[in-house]
């Protein structure tokens, strides 16, 4: 069997000893298509960002990088624009047809929370080769807020897959036929291109621009923050914003998009050189997200923006990312947003839910 492997197989794995934990993972870990990682007890802040490295340790290399250790216990701030490494709850022991990519959670990534995931002997972040035996480990840095974390907190996720998943253009094509995955005429290159919006429907609030000094966010915090304490409105009746240099921006795709129940999908960089930007990794989009028979009814993308050296003109329409499909190893039991604890269902325009309905 091929594909990504879904919820009831991942609860097989944790029962074999290939996933395991310390304390033993709980159902809430759980999403339809992938595992939840929480954090342990300890941060190490170190100088800088690094892989282990074949053959290395990421134990080893803190011996190198670490400049102190953070008791997580009681909870402590990390600060913005440190690196900090957090040894995870979590551990795998990978079948050697089994592989394993990782990413940030959803509200992680729309915090500007740079979270990804090493382990020993890795040569990229977030990939964990097939039989893979060992520890895993969160690198932190965050961007726009500093943060207040606590041991289980979970700002990353991690995918199992056996086998090819990924879907050609053809094979993407053919599953858009069948069942729309976006509104619109579909836009297929290495992907299912996607769109920024710049043309509001009501107002002139076309996204969210971080503010530069603010406090720090209690991530246990659910809908308790005023966004105007920590966003600036990006406002336009032009169909076109300048993104400043250094500035992160949440804005949100022209295209609603559907997940159906028997595939996933990863928001990844549009990989044309199209101008002074990156669209950041926005997690996992797991099956059912949009759908209708989860209550989705299509799903807009949130994009998650930085500009890089220069000003630049982004516009209406433009194309700035694309989503990668892949086929699930068979249909999970519980869909996204139908039964589960879902935040982003049937979103637009929306910040991490951390914040109070209503915008800034």
């Amino acid at each position: 069997m091929t594909g990504i492997i879904p919820s009831q197989h991942l609860r097989s794995m944790i029962d074999r000893g290939e996933i395991a934990a310390t304390p033993g993972i709980t159902p809430e870990q759980i999403q339809p298509a992938s595992l939840d990682l929480r954090l342990g007890t300890v941060a190490y802040r170190v100088r800088a960002s690094f892989l282990a490295g074949d053959g290395r340790t990421v134990e080893d290399r803190l011996k190198e990088f670490e400049m102190h250790r953070i008791d997580l216990t009681e909870g402590a701030v990390l600060e913005k624009g440190c690196v900090y490494v957090v040894p995870l709850m979590e551990r795998l022991n990978l079948p050697g047809a089994v592989q394993a990519v990782a990413n940030a959670k959803s509200s992680t990534g729309r915090l500007d929370l740079l979270t990804r995931a090493i382990a020993d002997g890795g040569t990229e972040f977030d990939r964990i080769p097939s039989g893979y035996q060992g520890p895993l480990y969160a690198e932190i840095c965050p961007r726009s807020f500093s943060v207040l974390v606590r041991p289980g907190m979970r700002l990353n996720q991690i995918r199992f897959r056996a086998g090819r998943a990924r879907l050609s253009d053809k094979e993407l094509r053919e599953l858009h036929n069948r069942t729309p995955l976006v509104n619109g005429h579909p836009v297929i290159e290495d992907g299912m291109g996607f769109s920024v919006d710049l043309k509001p429907g009501d107002g002139d609030i076309v996204g969210y621009r971080a503010k530069p000094h603010t406090g720090v966010i209690d991530l246990d915090l659910i809908d308790h923050y005023d966004p105007a304490d920590f966003w600036d409105a990006v406002r336009t009746r032009k169909e076109r914003i300048i993104l400043d240099p250094g500035a992160f921006y949440i804005l949100v795709s022209q295209e609603a998009v559907t997940i159906p129940p028997d595939h996933a999908a990863e928001m990844a960089p549009y990989v044309a050189m199209v101008g002074e930007f990156r669209v950041h990794y926005a997690g996992f989009f797991d099956p059912g997200f949009g759908h209708d028979a989860a209550g989705g009814a299509g799903s807009r993308g949130v994009l998650e923006v930085r500009c890089h050296e220069a000003p630049f003109v982004l516009e209406h329409g433009q194309v700035v990312g694309r989503l990668v499909y892949e086929r699930m190893m068979a249909e999970p039991e519980t869909l996204y947003g139908a039964g589960i604890a879902s935040n982003y269902q049937g979103q637009g325009l929306k910040l991490a839910k951390h914040f109070k309905a209503g915008g800034a």
